[in-house]
């Protein structure tokens, strides 16, 4: 029948900075017995959101993280025990399950895998990442947000994560002329340009003067900016921006670990420029995501569309895979398998 426990990480204190092993505690509690309209998951894989980072240490559209509480995340499953008539023991499932090995939860809150998207070189763990909140990010933060229109420039920051690589291979796809990356290593850039059909990418860590950089990138200026990052370099990404640009706000990764958000400081061209920019929940969009991944799923399969996934072994490596996010050490979509 699998367990009747799970392993599951709360969080212990609120975090100052990158939080750390005393940002989290890992307990072990028994489930409760399935009830009607109920089944029991076995977790076997779980995402590392550095989006949920603002709810540990304060209130946010979602609510702040409460001491004690589970840690939010998506992640799949295997239904184990079933007191719905919808699913069967033995379906894979996605969920927002969050850093446990399994729970007892109502069915109604499960998603079924769809054979017609998990198939050929879509794995099920896609259902966590370019076929889940990632890649719905990007489809929706470049079509519904940005508005982009065929032959325009994009630069796209934190651009060998998982929604940047992904913005960028879109971009592509739905007609950009010409789409620039920002990542933090040599490795990265690279692979944006020789495998993910970036047109050019910029090595932050490198760049002398990093607007200077992006002006030489984009020949002359960008369309749109699609911000990951936040910080100094939204302040100088505003600059490489053509009359008429646009910001999709998709992440804050320079802001998420602050006492004091630095805010921008480079406000002028939003006038001069007439620039526009806007942030997003993707959840807004949740009713037209079944296209969009079904899109996807089929330029994954025709080699149109390439995702990276770093799988780390052990939901005990959970809290230092995480922090790691923050220092620029994953390299694609971060995952955890439970063991």
């Amino acid at each position: 029948m699998g367990s009747m426990t799970t392993r599951r990480w709360v969080l212990a204190e609120r975090p100052a900075g990158i939080p750390d092993d005393k940002t989290f505690k890992l307990e072990e509690q028994d489930l409760p017995a399935v009830e009607d309209g109920q089944v029991r998951v076995r977790v076997t894989h779980f995402s590392l959101d550095p989006g949920m980072r603002p709810a540990l240490s304060r209130d946010t559209y979602v609510g702040a993280t409460p001491i004690g509480s589970l840690i939010t995340s998506a992640g799949i499953g295997i239904v184990e025990e079933t007191k719905d008539e919808k699913l069967a023991v033995g379906d894979m499932v996605t969920g927002g399950f969050g850093w446990q090995s399994g729970l007892v939860v109502k069915g109604r809150h499960c998603v079924k895998h769809n054979p017609a998207l998990f198939k050929g070189k879509v794995t099920p763990t896609a259902a966590i990442g370019i076929l889940g909140i990632p890649g719905m990010t990007s489809w929706f933060g470049l079509k519904n947000i940005a508005r982009l229109k065929e032959g325009e420039t994009v630069l796209i920051s934190s651009a060998s994560g998982p929604v940047g690589a992904t913005a960028g291979q879109l971009a592509k796809l739905m007609g950009a002329g010409r789409v620039i990356g920002i990542a933090g290593s040599k490795a990265k850039c690279d692979w944006l340009t020789a495998e993910a059909g970036f047109d050019a990418s910029i090595n932050y860590r490198d760049a002398a003067n990093l607007e200077d950089a992006m002006h030489d990138a984009t020949s002359g200026g960008a369309d749109i900016y699609f911000d990951n990052v936040g910080g100094e370099m939204l302040d100088a990404a505003i600059n490489v921006l053509k009359p008429g640009g646009r910001i999709a706000v998709s992440g804050q990764l320079a802001e998420y670990n602050l006492d004091e958000p630095r805010g921008i400081r480079n406000t002028l061209p939003f006038i001069t420029q007439r620039l526009t920019m806007q942030g997003f929940v993707v959840l807004d969009f949740v009713r037209e995501f079944g296209p969009a991944a079904m899109q996807m799923a089929q330029w994954i399969n025709e080699d149109k569309l390439l995702y990276r996934e770093e799988v780390v072994d052990g939901i005990e490596n959970a809290p230092a895979a995480y922090a790691g996010l923050f220092k620029g050490e994953n390299f694609g979509r971060r995952l955890i398998k439970v063991s």
